[in-house]
């Protein structure tokens, strides 16, 4: 599981782990109520308070749930986004699944990640499984950060408006179509989620919008705001 394939999008082709079908739609804004912890390593959050709010604000970034294990949508875990940062090697895999059947037809969606993923889990699903990622934190989707101009190539997911400032960003020196980039409407990864993506060689550029709710990033080098 987890493997990576290519499918067309309109005349784009790009990167989607198969069996990643397309999810009900819904808006990002489901997220829990907690705030969303530590940034990416490429972004600035918004330090909180002093006194009884810096104490919420600590109690708030415990982890929601552990990154390995399977997780049923309801009791373990409530629906809503979540994040998890710091991976390595795209070792952590996640899944999104509508039964406990374990067969491919239960897949809603899946990812292999390295750094940083945000997925929000509908309540119509019914099993979450995360397999060697570090822990899941609850993220707070109206909240706002203090967004950056730059970002790692391969940080994985950015949130528009509060990892990453909206803009044109530049990536040079990519090699064998190995840079993959995709600006997403919604953390739930079906088909539907993706506004455009591509594979670039060479120089990529993109102008992320302010209407994007996520840019996501794999095999680039590292990204730079010119505009």
């Amino acid at each position: 599981m987890g493997m990576k394939g290519k499918i067309a999008l309109g005349a784009v082709v790009g990167i989607v782990v198969i069996g990643a079908v397309s999810a009900n739609s819904g808006d990002d804004s489901t997220g829990g109520s907690e705030s969303s912890g530590k940034g990416s390593s490429s972004s600035a959050q918004a330090k909180p308070g002093g006194g009884k709010e810096s104490a919420k604000a600590a109690e708030e970034k415990k982890p929601a749930f552990e990154g390995d294990g399977q997780f049923q949508v309801g009791s373990d875990i409530k629906p809503g986004t979540y994040r998890t940062t710091g991976n390595e090697d795209g070792m952590c895999y996640w899944e999104r699944a509508k039964d406990a059947s374990g067969e491919m037809d239960s897949l809603l969606a899946n990812d292999n990640v390295t750094g940083t993923s945000y997925v929000t889990v509908k309540a119509s699903d019914k099993i979450f499984k995360s397999s060697d990622c570090n822990d899941w934190e609850a993220v707070d989707t109206k909240a706002k950060g203090s967004p950056a101009a730059k970002m790692a190539g391969d940080g994985g997911m950015f949130r528009v408006g509060a990892d990453i400032a909206p803009g044109t960003y530049k990536s040079t020196g990519n090699e064998d179509d190995m840079c993959y980039w995709e600006r997403a409407k919604d953390a739930e990864h079906g088909l539907d989620s993706i506004i455009a993506n591509d594979n670039v060689s060479g120089s990529a550029v993109v102008t992320i919008s302010a209407k994007d709710t996520y840019f996501k990033t794999s095999g680039c080098t590292d990204w730079k705001k010119t505009g």
